[in-house]
């Protein structure tokens, strides 16, 4: 099915500034991606962007388009405060996302690109009192830089965005219990490795536990150590003047998106 009908009514490259319409692009085939993993949830779940500039506006899903749909020219542009600033859009955003997104746009100023997810084995795991367990190499990575938000219903109350960033500290990662997970990064390819490594472990845990409990082998201490210390490593050094790794990730995921379900950049 053609997605240029949902495109917005102004659907010309040159409605936006060069910065906003690469925001724009990367974040709709960052949206496809998510359904081709299987991420997407009908309606719900969202990942934003913020628009580059001084005025901290940020880019959101119109409610009504299945991920599969999203256009570079069909994303919502929102405030902190919740005012959709393009105001020729046919749609309008989840409440809930906004919520959610604009507590950590505002406290984040790393937090460019953040991914929120409802996935089954993410789910799962957010609900597990034991949360994201030391089990495989993915967890290992991620553990360190995990926080967790225990559940409050549904995300419609303002109040929440202050408790929910102060469970976020400076993590990267977040499991929401009993509802799924997020991860967020300073650029496209930072944010989309994230949440693929979070969503990845989640899967390798659920499959791990399907063995029962008892059988589980936890992660030598000085191994969880030693991966940290690694993972630390060639986060903060590119590997000889090369691009980095999460640069690297974002070019071969576009490629996919290219051959797998293209037209986002419309």
């Amino acid at each position: 099915m053609s997605t240029a009908i949902f495109s917005h009514p102004r659907a010309r490259r040159d409605a936006f500034s060069s910065a906003e319409w690469e925001a724009r692009v990367n974040l709709a085939a960052f949206y496809r991606l998510a359904a081709i993993y299987g991420w997407d949830d009908l309606l719900a779940t969202h990942i934003s962007a913020r628009v580059p500039g001084p005025e901290h506006h940020f880019l959101l899903n119109p409610l009504g388009l299945l991920f599969e749909e999203i256009t570079a020219s069909s994303l919502v542009k929102i405030d902190l405060e919740g005012n959709i600033l393009d105001t020729d859009s046919a749609y309008g955003i989840n409440y809930a996302g906004f919520v959610i997104h604009s507590a950590i746009h505002a406290a984040r100023p790393d937090a460019q690109f953040i991914a929120h997810f409802h996935s089954a084995d993410g789910t799962a795991v957010s609900a597990h009192a034991e949360g994201l367990l030391p089990i495989n190499q993915r967890a290992l990575g991620i553990i360190p830089s995990l926080a967790y938000h225990d559940y409050e219903g549904i995300a419609f109350n303002l109040d929440e965005r202050e408790r929910l960033v102060a469970d976020l500290g400076n993590a990267n990662f977040l499991l929401l219990r009993n509802h799924g997970t997020l991860a967020l990064g300073d650029t496209i390819g930072a944010a989309f490795g994230r949440i693929y490594q979070l969503e990845s472990a989640c899967t390798t845990q659920v499959r791990t536990l399907s063995v029962g409990r008892e059988n589980i082998l936890i992660a030598p201490e000085a191994a969880q150590a030693e991966v940290q210390r690694q993972v630390g490593n060639r986060i903060r050094r590119p590997t000889d003047g090369k691009k980095g790794f999460p640069d690297l990730i974002w070019e071969a995921a576009l490629r996919k998106v290219d051959r797998d379900l293209p037209g986002y950049e419309q």
